[in-house]
């Protein structure tokens, strides 16, 4: 994607996330849920399960995986991609920490979900 293509938004301070938390991000594209890793990494993916459309939000985050809270089915937060026997794929968006404030490239950009 071209700079002229990406625009970052504020949508929280690092510590707004628990390790191994995530919250929601309300866009205009569907509410994207952002991960915080145990090791402060920041994902940020479509909060729809391939498989049931679970809210991954609500999942037990763990290494770089999420797990989803209906059926277990494990995604990989740096790739979108189910894990093991699993199949499918949760869309990704680019995140980055810059300053212990998290930046969102998603367009279009609406607002975050209270």
């Amino acid at each position: 994607m071209s700079d002229e293509q990406e625009e970052w938004v504020r949508i929280a301070r690092l510590n707004d996330i628990p390790k191994r938390g995530a919250r929601l991000v309300k866009t205009l594209v569907g509410l994207i849920a952002v991960f915080r890793t145990f090791d402060d990494k920041i994902f940020a993916l479509d909060n729809k399960c391939p498989h049931k459309n679970g809210p991954l939000s609500e999942g037990l985050v763990y290494g770089y995986n999420v797990s989803c809270p209906l059926h277990n089915l494990q995604i990989d937060l740096r790739t979108g991609n189910a894990k093991g026997s699993g199949q499918g794929r949760v869309k990704t968006y680019q995140v980055k920490l810059k300053d212990e404030q998290i930046f969102l490239n998603v367009l279009p950009f609406e607002k975050i979900k209270g």
